[in-house]
């Protein structure tokens, strides 16, 4: 009973978060379960049946306030669901032992890249161009849902860090459409789980705590997406996932208890000290816009 609330706190975090940010629910929860030890198949299995919930909450919630650009949401959806269907299907067929170190490297490598994404180019100021292209969009949506099923997370690593860069379509805007896409995304990979593994398969009592978590925080993400700080919980949950998936990978390649402990703390310190050059920056936006302000005729 203790593990279901502590993953329902973690689908309420991973929700608030992916809310916000337009990714890290799935690398998140992935991460977390996967150090509960639970086999990378199942573990994804969890996180795309509770994603089907939390996806066509958060995915309302932002149409409602108009975070939406449909015709990136319909291009996007059905390469999407192919790739998840055949990341699922792929993800089953490797042997468990195998694949954690697999999974775990590619986790931590969406880690850093959610890290570099709001840490190096977090101070950017996008600039509008025209709509994403279908051309862009079609192998985006293929390899942001392969991903996101090999790896338990990665359709928002992929796409909001492709259309952010992109230039195309406002930030708000790109998170919304992200998060809705991923429902048909989330239905691709759970048909794909519940083929190869079959029902026995799939622990649903983890699929239902993050689910419950996920709902609670999907309206209030939507809402703060106009709030928060993003380029902070970038980093903050881009950390999270790269300390976490450090230890199953020193693991993996036989490192001591002792080196585990010492590369894990290494990584730590410089997740604190990151998410500290963020805040920094935050608020010296923030003081630069307040000096704008104060000079700018009445």
């Amino acid at each position: 009973m203790r593990k279901l609330i502590v993953l329902g706190f973690v689908g309420f975090l991973a929700q608030l978060i992916d809310g916000s940010l337009g990714m890290a629910y799935g690398v998140t929860s992935s991460t977390l379960l996967l150090a509960a030890g639970v086999a990378p198949a199942a573990a994804s299995a969890a996180v795309h049946f509770s994603e089907i919930g939390t996806s066509l909450v958060s995915g309302f919630a932002h149409h409602k306030l108009g975070n939406v650009d449909w015709r990136t949401v319909s291009i996007l959806a059905v390469p999407g669901f192919v790739g998840a269907f055949a990341g699922a299907t792929f993800l089953v067929s490797l042997d468990s032992d195998t694949a954690k170190p697999w999974v775990a490297g590619i986790l931590f490598s969406l880690g850093l890249y959610v890290i570099w994404r709001f840490l190096v180019l977090g101070g950017r100021r996008p600039t509008f161009k025209s709509r994403p292209s279908a051309a862009m969009l079609a192998p985006m949506g293929i390899i942001g849902g392969a991903l996101d099923a090999i790896g338990g997370g990665g359709w928002g690593p992929v796409g909001t860090t492709t259309l952010l860069s992109s230039g195309r379509l406002e930030p708000r805007k790109v998170i919304g459409s992200i998060d809705t896409s991923e429902f048909v995304v989330a239905v691709g990979g759970s048909l794909g789980f519940i083929i190869a593994l079959g029902s026995q398969g799939i622990e649903w009592s983890y699929a239902a705590a993050l689910l419950v978590g996920g709902v609670i925080a999907a309206p209030i993400a939507a809402w703060l997406v106009k709030k928060l700080a993003a380029r902070v919980l970038g980093v903050a949950a881009g950390g999270l996932i790269v300390v976490t998936n450090s230890k199953t990978i020193a693991e993996s390649a036989g490192a001591t208890g002792a080196l585990v402990a010492v590369v894990c703390g290494l990584l730590a310190v410089l997740w604190v000290t990151g998410i500290a050059w963020a805040v920094r920056q935050e608020l010296r936006a923030a003081a630069a816009t307040e000096r704008e302000g104060a000079l700018t005729p009445a």
